[in-house]
């Protein structure tokens, strides 16, 4: 934590970003939110930004530059949820992982809308069997509310923040934890770009400009993806921040030696991950035409994607610390 910061302020900032309509592809109340946060707060701050936001070069993404920058840390603003297709029917947007019941709210030309989330089992024929027709068992999603929402209206979770002495239970920390880690670096932060990305959980779309800005300007190549991991059987709730040695996508080695090294070096807890699967704004570095290098280092969750999704508050500072050493030293 930075000398100035105190754990229950800096709980009151995730939980107002947490609590924030995001849902992939509709951005623009937390990019404003960060904006607003920005000029706010940056007279607090060792180093005053420079704020690229327009939005016909960034859309609902944004960036923050800090003196002679030589790292770029990546932190998505988006957040899973359902868009309304007709009927009340709801399509998912992105890996939604939330039961019968949930609360849920949405936000359309009338104004805001609580509802909770149905799931019906359906029986579908299948004409088009070779052994005649078939029936299966379907799933489908709907909402239940006061009023019918408008079609393409984006539905989230809503939010109910917890807190225990040891941990913080909420929807959309993931990935709301990756942008208050940025957003507390930004306290202390002398040299480097920190980085509001899009789309990341339906595959992604921003990076992609975003990278092109960092290393074509200021000739950037060396990136850190703020974002959360799951609990496995290798990376535990209290044991540390992750740093993800692989996961779907395969970081340069060489890199991942070195931000090693300098967690040795920072004194703060981590564990490594080592995985098959999974991925983040990582995939959108590696594949492009720039010789980007990336470490995913983030904060270890239970129950993810779901309404209650959990972290544990030494895992959190330790995560910060570690990027604060990280963005020195790199």
């Amino acid at each position: 934590m930075s000398s100035h910061s105190h754990p229950k302020a800096d709980m009151k900032l995730l939980k107002t970003l947490c609590q924030t309509y995001a849902p992939s592809g509709n951005e623009g109340l937390l990019k404003q939110y960060i904006l607003d946060y920005v000029a706010r707060e940056q007279h607090k701050w060792l180093c005053k930004p420079q704020v690229f936001s327009d939005p016909r070069l960034f859309q609902d993404s944004l960036v923050l530059v800090f003196g002679q920058p030589r790292t770029a840390v990546f932190a998505h603003l988006d957040s899973i949820g359902y868009t309304v297709r007709y009927n009340r029917e709801l399509v998912r947007l992105g890996g939604v992982r939330a039961p019968h019941g949930t609360k849920l709210k949405g936000i359309d030309k009338n104004g805001e809308l609580n509802c909770t989330l149905e799931i019906r089992k359906e029986i579908e024929e299948n004409k088009a069997s070779l052994h005649g027709t078939e029936q299966r068992s379907i799933t489908k999603l709907f909402y239940k509310g006061k009023r019918e929402l408008e079609r393409g209206t984006e539905l989230v979770y809503n939010s109910s923040f917890r807190m225990s002495s040891e941990t913080v239970q909420t929807c959309y920390l993931d990935n709301r934890l990756g942008c208050w880690t940025a957003l507390k670096l930004a306290e202390t932060l002398k040299d480097g770009i920190l980085v509001f990305s899009c789309w990341e959980e339906v595959m992604g779309g921003s990076v992609p400009y975003l990278i092109k800005f960092a290393y074509e300007n200021y000739g950037v190549h060396q990136t850190l993806v703020s974002d959360i991991t799951w609990r496995t059987e290798g990376v535990t709730l209290g044991g540390g921040t992750a740093i993800s040695m692989r996961d779907r996508g395969i970081p340069r080695r060489s890199y991942i030696k070195k931000i090693m090294a300098l967690a040795e070096e920072s004194g703060a807890r981590y564990q490594l991950e080592v995985e098959d699967e999974g991925s983040s704004d990582a995939k959108e570095l590696q594949s492009s035409p720039y010789p980007i290098d990336w470490c995913f280092v983030g904060v270890p969750l239970d129950f993810v994607h779901s309404p209650d999704e959990i972290a544990h508050l030494s895992d959190i500072y330790a995560n910060l610390k570690l990027y604060q050493y990280l963005m020195a030293k790199l």
